[in-house]
């Protein structure tokens, strides 16, 4: 197989960097309106109706011809391509969000929207931005976690660089996809004021960041299919403005009368799942059937009209239109030697800092970091190791990723990048960077309990590993179907820790993790680090080093809440068709805050190796400028590096709202990671604005700002605050 050069690859990325510029939606609108108005019933079906499965791309529809319009390539994932080559597999949602970093977001919205450009995908469909409402959730760590303000500005970054580059992103799935379990069948049932201020939350973020394409989901909303549910789609047309396109998710349409008249865009992948093979727009809900339905009078033509216009806006307000690359993917067929552009560039370099920025100091008496002079460490666990299952063409035996026979850089399922090239290990980038004068001990069999104990006792420091792992519910791995069936680690994990921890004196723990797991183990005399890792990617192991010796102060936070044990957790996979969302406005830390439940660790930590001392808080409250008379307020503390070397500090600001206004008793509303120097102080300053003052009133079905007193807590974690400032509106 012929592979493109790496001055061939720059090309392509040099070329996609150039394309920053965005047409707005009016201008987009102004273009797409007199081509569609060209096209015959037939074209506009083309343009809005998936070809089928198994074709170049994941999802691809028809070009027409006078007018001339492409056929559209979709292609998974959120954090990569899937089934393609030469190819970076970049730091799931969940650690993107753990770095708590405006910046690597967008940095790696950027690059993710070079690749896909490069490889000619026209639609990312990514991000996604569901929650990790329970830890068991099969899919939360392709999010950014259980928080709607941090997932909300993860989202609205992520697509602002994959844009940015001139693809178009997918806000995805909407909504309340929070579970594997029963995910085709269940309806997700929640009031107004809770899906407006939990679950829409990010969706609205992200219209407001222009997103060009809305996935709607499986699950059935309040006993309604997600695709076909008027009252909910049109909270995205009407409530939020939305002028991109709903797809619908892959076979999540159940209808053509129903799903067209409700809203729905376009119909993915076109074809019917049951015939199990590439089919004819005849077998498809739209396609034939839509067309029979326009003629019958069932669904009207300007319904279709508007459903096309919506594509091509998103096409022309991406800028797709002005040397757009040619698809080169070939997905189905990933030997034929068709997709050869390697788009990895400098792509590596962005996944690393990710990664590294993503991972999570819990726990450090002083162990960390590591020195020159520890010069005899011992590696031990199968996640600190590779395997090359992970990395076979045909994509067997671990196809998407599901299985658990290695280091974990990513879960499984359609959210993945197929075939990693380059993933560095644990072991392999901590040795690296050791270099020639550490004595090494390698144990890689997590059910040799007598080998384990062997390699602990060789080393002076143990660097024990272990991983927890879920995905998609179209793959059962070890009989977790998709959601996980419990919260210990996997592959004998825990009992590997207890192991090596009774063994030497100065262990050192590191879990990859696709979310929240029980430690039994947490308070072990011997364990003197424990160190978050998260779902790297492919530089899990440079990462990892970066952190372990120093060379990146550990910076990341938690993103969700780890429980001391599984029955703190408030909510778990619901088995009923009704999935009832009964805590409401209570997810994730907001849960433990009402009901005084002590974490184990709460959201929002991270440890770093330098200290930080906060003064000064100084809050402000008016009304903005201008015409708008929403009120406006201003909130600024001193934030000192009080150690001795530099880092970074997640600053994060928490509200409280009057008692009356039946809030939380407190939610974030802002945060900044700021870098200090050793020694060295820094002013952070916030601006609150009617959206994170605001409250969903249902009765008036508007946002509201309630009156009475506030409070803003200043702080580095959510039970870690510094400093409180009340004020008045």
């Amino acid at each position: 197989m012929h592979i493109t050069s790496i001055a061939a690859a720059s090309l392509v990325v040099l070329q996609a960097l150039n394309v920053n510029a965005q047409r707005s939606w009016d201008d987009a609108y102004a273009l797409a309106k007199p081509l569609v108005d060209k096209m015959s019933l037939v074209q506009k079906l083309n343009v809005t109706t998936g070809i089928g499965w198994t074709y170049d791309c994941l999802g691809q529809t028809a070009p027409t011809t006078n007018p001339d319009f492409p056929g559209l390539c979709y292609q998974d994932s959120p954090l990569g391509i899937r089934f393609a080559h030469n190819v970076t597999v970049f730091p799931a949602g969940i650690t993107t969000a753990a770095t708590f970093d405006k910046k690597l977001i967008l940095q790696r919205g950027e690059a993710m929207g070079e690749e896909f450009r490069g490889k000619g995908a026209h639609i990312q469909l990514g991000p996604a931005m569901n929650f990790m409402r329970s830890p068991e959730g099969g899919r939360g760590w392709e999010s950014f976690g259980e928080e709607p303000f941090l997932t909300g500005v993860a989202a609205a970054e992520t697509i602002t660089g994959i844009q940015s580059k001139g693809v178009i992103a997918t806000a995805k799935h909407f909504i309340m996809n929070d579970q594997e379990l029963h995910r085709k069948a269940s309806s997700s049932d929640a009031d107004d004021r809770t899906i407006h201020e939990v679950y829409l939350w990010p969706f609205a973020r992200s219209v407001e960041a222009g997103v060009g394409a809305v996935m709607c989901s499986y699950n059935q909303i309040n006993g309604k299919w997600a695709c076909e549910n008027p009252e909910v789609l049109s909270i995205l047309r009407d409530e939020l403005g939305f002028r991109g396109m709903i797809m619908s998710d892959w076979w999540a349409a159940h209808s053509t009368v129903d799903s067209a008249n409700a809203g729905m865009d376009v119909d993915m992948p076109g074809n019917d799942y049951d015939q199990g093979a590439p089919s004819s727009l005849g077998n498809s809900f739209w396609g034939d059937s839509l067309y029979e339905a326009v003629k019958n009078g069932s669904v009207p033509e300007s319904r279709v009209t508007d459903s096309a216009t919506r594509v091509v806006a998103a096409h022309y307000k991406m800028l797709q239109d002005k040397g757009f690359p040619k698809t080169t993917l070939d997905s189905f067929n990933l030997t034929s030697g068709r997709d050869t552009v390697n788009v990895k560039a400098d792509h590596p370099k962005v996944a690393r800092d990710v990664a590294a920025a993503g991972t999570v100091l819990l726990t450090n008496n002083g162990i960390l970091p590591l020195t020159k002079k520890n010069n005899n460490i011992a590696i031990i666990g199968q996640d600190a190791f590779w395997n090359d299952a992970l990395t076979n063409v045909n994509n067997q035996p671990c196809p998407d990723f599901g299985c658990d026979p290695a280091t974990l850089i990513e879960g499984w399922g359609s959210g993945t990048v197929s075939l990693p090239t380059g993933a560095v290990a644990p072991y392999d980038g901590i040795k690296n960077r050791a270099g020639k004068n550490v004595k090494f001990t390698t144990q890689n069999n997590n059910y040799d309990m007598a080998a384990v104990k062997k390699a602990a006792q060789a080393a002076e420091i143990a660097i024990v590993f272990g991983n927890t792992d879920s995905g998609e519910e179209y793959i059962s791995v070890d009989g977790n179907v998709g959601d996980r069936n419990n919260l210990t680690l996997w592959q004998n994990g825990d009992e590997v820790i207890k192991t090596v921890a009774d063994n030497n004196k100065n262990t050192i723990v590191v879990i990859h993790s696709v979310g929240a797991t029980l430690m039994p183990w947490i308070n072990h005399p011997n364990i003197k680090a424990v160190v978050w890792a998260n779902v790297p990617g492919e530089q899990s192991g440079n990462a990892l080093a970066d952190i372990l010796y120093g060379d990146v102060n550990p910076s990341g936070r938690l993103p969700y809440t780890i429980a001391k044990q599984e029955s703190d957790y408030p909510v778990k996979p619901d088995p009923n068709f009704n999935v009832e969302y009964s805590e409401k406005l209570l997810i994730g830390y907001r849960w433990y805050d009402a009901h005084n439940v002590e974490p184990l660790f709460p959201f929002g930590h991270g440890l770093s190796y330098t200290k930080f001392q906060y003064s000064k808080l100084n809050v402000r409250a008016g009304k903005a400028h201008g015409h708008n008379s929403s009120p406006s307020v201003s909130a600024s503390v001193t934030v000192s590096n009080s150690g001795h070397v530099d880092g970074n500090e997640v600053v994060q600001l928490y509200l409280s709202f009057p008692a009356s206004a039946g809030e939380p008793p407190k939610v974030l509303r802002g945060f900044e990671k700021v870098e200090i120097r050793a020694g060295h102080s820094e002013h952070v300053n916030f601006q609150l604005g009617k959206t994170e003052l605001s409250i969903w009133d249902a009765s008036k079905k508007a946002w509201v700002v309630p009156s009475g007193k506030f409070t803003v807590h200043i702080g580095a974690s959510s039970r870690d605050i510094r400093a409180s400032a009340d004020f008045t509106l």
